[in-house]
């Protein structure tokens, strides 16, 4: 797939839910957001048939988020799944590493590649402050659970903040230096005024070289981030719905209206 702008599309970002068990500063209100009726969100089935037609058309890497991925019931059976498509050679996923200290050897077993764990301070204190109540020592079990389950490689995720302390960051680099782990420096994004960076350490940003598509947990394809176009894969069926999104890339991202994280998948 080549969009308008000479971009070959090859990714694939699939929010498997929009329910997390954090609350994070940057991602969703302190009240949380409304979540989509059980009927709304695509049965693992339906997302594997996308993910297949995507493969047919391209899609090399897939990446699987939420909200949390790992609140969704047995994510490691659509792990698997996906894992036997033909044409997918990258199977990542992006988790707040909460939970992952009991799935990193199912996943691993499964298929799962690599993951992301979302890190934005080694502060135990504050990590409850950014997440409304997160506990720092389960990401931490969590990382070290991928890292024995051959999970390769884990790069930590790090949010900052204009305001943000600085050594917040310092302190997940130096985690990461510590414990051979890549680090992503992420500037705060807003939907609103659609401003956003390239991020340090990763691809996410830099448009001129974008790849991706999303599928949100209710089954529309989003072309970019930071854009409200959308298209249904019930409505449309998965080919037609990915011909589209790929045919509305934006040339860069800008000011939109859904504004919380949780919601899209990142």
């Amino acid at each position: 797939m080549i969009d308008r702008f000479g971009r070959i599309i090859t990714y694939l970002r699939i929010s498997v839910t929009d329910r997390c068990n954090l609350r994070c500063r940057y991602c969703m209100p302190a009240e949380g957001i409304e979540l989509l009726p059980a009927d709304a969100v695509l049965s693992f089935e339906e997302i594997v048939e996308v993910a297949r037609v995507a493969a047919g058309m391209g899609v090399a890497k897939l990446r699987l988020t939420g909200g949390e991925p790992l609140v969704r019931r047995d994510v490691a059976d659509l792990v698997r799944a996906l894992a036997g498509l033909d044409g997918i050679n990258d199977l990542a996923m992006t988790t707040n590493g909460t939970m992952l200290a009991r799935h990193a050897h199912a996943l691993a077993r499964a298929g799962l590649h690599r993951v992301n764990v979302s890190l934005d301070t080694m502060d135990p204190i504050r990590f409850r402050e950014l997440t409304r109540g997160g506990e720092l020592q389960h990401v931490l079990g969590g990382v070290k659970a991928a890292q024995e389950a051959g999970l390769r490689p884990i790069k930590l995720n790090c949010v900052v903040g204009e305001a943000d302390p600085t050594d917040d960051a310092d302190s997940v680099r130096q985690f990461g230096r510590d414990n051979g782990l890549e680090v992503r420096i992420i500037r705060m994004m807003d939907f609103k005024t659609g401003r956003f960076s390239v991020v340090e350490g990763g691809g996410g940003g830099d448009c001129p070289r974008c790849n991706r598509l999303r599928l949100a947990s209710d089954g529309q394809i989003r072309p970019c981030l930071f854009s409200d176009e959308q298209f249904s894969v019930r409505k449309l069926g998965a080919r037609e719905a990915l011909r589209r999104a790929v045919a509305a890339k934006p040339q860069s991202g800008g000011p939109c209206t859904h504004n919380w994280m949780a919601g899209i998948g990142g």
